[in-house]
C-alpha cells in the first residue's frame, strides 16, 4: 500500500508513542499531535479550547498562510487532537466538568484513541484506513477471499 511521507511519519511516532508508554492524552507535548509534532507544545496555541475545532485568531493567520506542522495545516491539527480526544473518552472541547476516561492512559483507552487517529489521517490522506482488517474475513462461498503468506507453511 503506498502512503504519504507524512502519514508514514505520524504512524511511526505514534506507534512508538503508544509501545514505549509515551502517549497522554492530559499531556500537549505527549497526546496524539504532541508526538506527531514531536513532542512539542506549541500547536496548543492554534485555538482557545483544548479539543476545539475553531481556530483563534494565531491559528487562523498559520491556516490562511497555508502554515503546515510537520506536513498537517492548523485545521488538520485540530481535528486530529479531537478525534483523539474523544475515541479515548473525553467530552470536548475540555473543561472541568466535562466527561473525560476513568482510566485515560490504560492500553484498552489509547489504543481506542490511536485506531480513530489511525482512520483520520489515512481519511486525510484518501488512503484506505492501514487498521482495517476487515477483508481478512471477507468470504466467498465459504471460503476466503484474501489469502495470507504465512511464516510458517
Amino acid at each position: 500500500m503506498k502512503t504519504t511521507k507524512r502519514l508514514e511519519t505520524a504512524l511511526i511516532k505514534l506507534y512508538n508513542a503508544y509501545h514505549n508508554n509515551r502517549l497522554n492524552p492530559e499531556d500537549c507535548t505527549a497526546c496524539a499531535v504532541g508526538n506527531i509534532l514531536d513532542n512539542k507544545d506549541s500547536w496548543k496555541h492554534l485555538s482557545d479550547f483544548h479539543g476545539s475545532l475553531k481556530l483563534n485568531y494565531v491559528g487562523r493567520v498559520h491556516q490562511n498562510l497555508g502554515k503546515k506542522f510537520n506536513g498537517y495545516s492548523p485545521q488538520e491539527i485540530l481535528s486530529i487532537e479531537k478525534t483523539f480526544l474523544e475515541a479515548c473518552g473525553y467530552k470536548t472541547p475540555l473543561g472541568y466538568n466535562n466527561t473525560k476516561p476513568i482510566n485515560p492512559t490504560s492500553k484498552d483507552t489509547l489504543f481506542n484513541g490511536l485506531c480513530k487517529v489511525v482512520e483520520l489521517l489515512c481519511k486525510l490522506d484518501n488512503i484506505n484506513n492501514v487498521m482495517d482488517y476487515s477483508k481478512l474475513f471477507e468470504e466467498e462461498n465459504r471460503k476466503p477471499v484474501y489469502h495470507l503468506k504465512t511464516f510458517f507453511a
